[in-house]
């Protein structure tokens, strides 16, 4: 497999970042839903939270060197026998699922930073607090998280289930591509 796309398939760049990041929100989505739900005594109860944060700011900086990726290495032309409507749902919802993952991150460095501290990530740097003390900004941001993890989960698996139907109903590459092959 090639590193690069190419006008037909991903290359393994593309690839190995597209599943990166799948694996990384839902895990992320996961330990989120499992921590909230710690009591004070857990012995989980700071670490679960750091471990969350850490990876989300590793997650952070693989969505910009995915970004990054996608001016490098353009994607894929749309395969012929998708019409249009089907073109442009695709361009909408890959743009949604950009906008989740960017707006999911960013409200998580909110409120990780509203009192003035930064994310330490695993101990390797730390992230300062560029934002912080705005009115409310913990509880507006905690929000805004739950909210945006929730629906980037949900759309991600109607993302999943439109490459399955590609897949299994209209018998077409859709998915063949972005697994390799």
């Amino acid at each position: 497999m090639q590193l690069r796309n190419s006008s037909a398939r991903y290359g393994l760049v593309s690839v190995l970042l597209h599943w990166l990041v799948a694996v990384a929100v839902f895990g992320l989505f996961a330990l989120g839903f499992w921590m909230v739900g710690l009591d004070y005594y857990s012995s989980w109860y700071k670490r679960a939270p750091d471990i969350h944060k850490s990876i989300g700011i590793l997650l952070f900086l693989l969505m910009l060197g995915r970004l990054v990726w996608r001016f490098v290495s353009p994607p894929p032309a749309a395969l012929p026998e998708h019409d249009r409507l089907t073109r442009l749902g695709a361009t909408l919802g890959h743009g949604l699922l950009y906008l989740g993952l960017f707006g999911v991150m960013i409200s998580g460095y909110l409120i990780s930073t509203a009192d003035g501290r930064g994310i330490g990530v695993f101990g390797w740097f730390e992230v300062p607090a560029l934002v912080s003390g705005l009115p409310e900004q913990e509880d507006i941001a905690g929000h805004i998280h739950k909210y945006l993890a929730w629906g980037l989960v949900i759309f991600a698996v109607i993302h999943a289930l439109a490459a399955l139907k590609h897949h299994f109903l209209d018998r077409d590459t859709t998915l063949v591509r972005m697994l390799g092959r």
